[in-house]
């Protein structure tokens, strides 16, 4: 791509659906690679509707990625957490597990990570 590029998430390049309905990744290509925006469902959980397309016992991607609506909480390996809400950016290494809080779907926009995400 060279010169000035439009993408939209309303016409991605790639949808990748969670287990059970539970969300989807939506993903636009651009230079330095996927971005994606990811809606997750109340009741979402990485363990739970991303592991078994995974088939890691943790999630091994690593994310830079901004909270647009809802609450997520991540949980580390090593036991470290956060919350994350709207107007959040965050910075979460390989190795954690994530869900979602309270009754609001959660929407993400990731330019890290997403990649292999959730790839069948």
């Amino acid at each position: 791509m060279t010169g000035l590029v439009r993408k939209s998430f309303d016409d991605p390049e790639e949808v990748r659906p969670f287990e059970e309905g539970k969300g989807e990744l939506r993903l636009v290509d651009v230079d330095s690679g996927p971005v994606g925006r990811a809606v997750f469902e109340p009741g979402w959980q990485w363990s739970k509707h991303v592991k078994p397309i995974a088939k890691t016992d943790s999630c091994q991607a690593a994310h830079r990625g901004y909270v647009v609506s809802g609450r997520m909480k991540i949980v580390m390996d090593d036991g470290q957490e956060s919350e994350f809400g709207p107007g959040d950016y965050m910075v979460c290494p390989p190795g954690h597990d994530a869900w979602i809080l309270g009754d609001e779907r959660c929407v993400v926009i990731d330019w890290q990570g997403f990649a292999d995400y959730a790839k069948r």
